[in-house]
């Protein structure tokens, strides 16, 4: 990453066969996710992309489902294996962050097994009211062990 990295909001520029494999094969949360699936899901949200700047290779992504008003959920964040470690993320969820603070929403949303700080330097802090939020779905509840 000589050239340094470069953000984007052009969803026309993510490589959709490498954001399904990331995802597909290396996300605790989307694993097996078929690509039909995930290219729905692309279609239907707000992408941001992480690209070396010197050779236009993706390295990382993340979504926003959102209605650009009121609430947005930060989601399929998610960084190339062999990046990990270099500011990648950092530096994604910085550039989400400040496409989003515009809008004025009044909660931003993310639900993370293994990246409390990262998100914590961008303002995310735990559920003041967690009783509150409830949830619907498949794995909405972990089994007892």
């Amino acid at each position: 990453m000589a050239g340094g990295i470069r953000y984007s909001d052009d969803t026309g520029e993510l490589d959709r066969a490498r954001v399904h494999e990331w995802l597909s094969e290396h996300a605790y949360w989307a694993l097996g996710r078929p690509r039909a699936v995930q290219d729905a899901a692309i279609d239907g949200s707000w992408n941001y992309g992480a690209f070396d700047a010197g050779t236009g290779e993706q390295l990382g992504y993340a979504r926003i489902v959102t209605d650009g008003v009121t609430f947005a959920w930060l989601c399929d964040v998610i960084v190339a294996p062999e990046a990990r470690g270099g500011g990648v993320g950092v530096g994604l969820i910085g550039f989400v962050v400040e496409r989003l603070e515009p809008l004025g929403l009044k909660r931003i949303a993310l639900a993370t097994g293994d990246a409390h700080d990262l998100y914590a330097r961008f303002g995310f802090e735990p559920l003041a009211r967690p009783d509150q939020w409830m949830v619907r779905g498949a794995n909405a509840v972990e089994p007892a062990p």
